[in-house]
């Protein structure tokens, strides 16, 4: 009797291309943000989202904090941060973070929070009250918020603009056809909407999305035609990576040379800046972007 190899049902997945090199993250300054993070309770988009670039960025003494804790209320199939029932949040949260800063003598903060959509403002008053201490114990560095959508209660944006961050970013993640699969709880019309009302304010606008979630390239062309129509300024592409087996898979590698194409088509539809490459997240050299 010939015995017939089994065959996989699980379907293939692209294996990791030599272009994707993630350095181990060490050094002195690498451990100073480490400690001051640390002692000032704070989290960090850097370690609770995996980034890749986290040795990069500390290593130059700069870090993205999260404000509003580290368990978010939505599920994106593709974010490492821990989905559930928030705690409360911390009132001094606000002046620590400001704290950090100017123990790091970073001269541009990025900020982003978890959502928050339990809590009846959405974190937009800790929003608006971090970004004033941040300017208040650190009147030279320039601020850079990565904010979330609070479910198009246009209001609360405007709370957040009023406190004046030099930078407004807000990530469409994806192209539209995959909004229902990355990101079910958010919708592609909606960031649009609060990207132009964030432009139309008068601040600078700036969002990213993250490839190889199964889009095609011209699927990327629209949302990037959709963003510079809507007033974003910035635009960030990198490549995604699955946090852990229980995140979406990833459907395929892109090449650099695709993301160089993105990156010149993009200028010449009229961005002010385009980072984008394998390993670009949305706070990658932001300190760029800034007016």
């Amino acid at each position: 009797m010939i015995e017939l190899p089994v065959v996989s049902k699980e379907p293939r997945r692209p294996s990791k291309p030599s272009w994707l090199k993630i350095d181990l993250p060490t050094g002195e300054n690498y451990t100073r943000v480490k400690k001051i993070v640390k002692e000032h309770k704070l989290h960090t988009i850097c370690e609770d989202g995996r980034c890749p670039n986290m040795g990069e960025c500390w290593g130059a003494g700069t870090a993205t904090f999260m404000i509003l804790g580290n368990v978010c209320t939505r599920s994106c199939s593709f974010c490492a941060v821990a989905t559930g029932r928030p705690g409360e949040y911390d009132l001094d949260e606000p002046y620590r973070v400001a704290e950090a800063v100017r123990l790091m003598g970073v001269k541009h903060c990025v900020i982003t929070s978890v959502n928050r959509d339990e809590l009846k403002d959405k974190g937009a008053t800790v929003w608006a009250e971090t970004i004033r201490e941040v300017k208040k114990q650190n009147p030279g560095t320039t601020i850079e918020t990565l904010i979330p959508d609070f479910k198009a209660q246009w209001d609360l944006l405007y709370q957040v603009l009023d406190a004046r961050p030099d930078v407004v970013s807000h990530n469409m993640e994806t192209v539209e056809r995959l909004y229902r699969l990355v990101r079910p709880q958010a919708k592609y019309a909606r960031s649009l909407e609060q990207i132009q009302r964030t432009k139309a304010y008068g601040a600078r606008t700036k969002s990213g999305a993250m490839l190889g979630c199964g889009e095609t390239p011209e699927e990327v062309f629209q949302l990037m035609r959709d963003l510079h129509e809507n007033g974003c300024d910035v635009l960030t592409l990198g490549q995604y990576l699955q946090p852990t087996k229980m995140h979406l898979p990833v459907a395929d590698y892109v090449h650099p040379d695709q993301f160089k194409l993105y990156e010149e088509k993009g200028l010449e539809m009229g961005f002010m800046f385009v980072e984008s490459g394998p390993m670009v997240r949305s706070s990658y050299h932001a300190e760029k972007h800034v007016l």
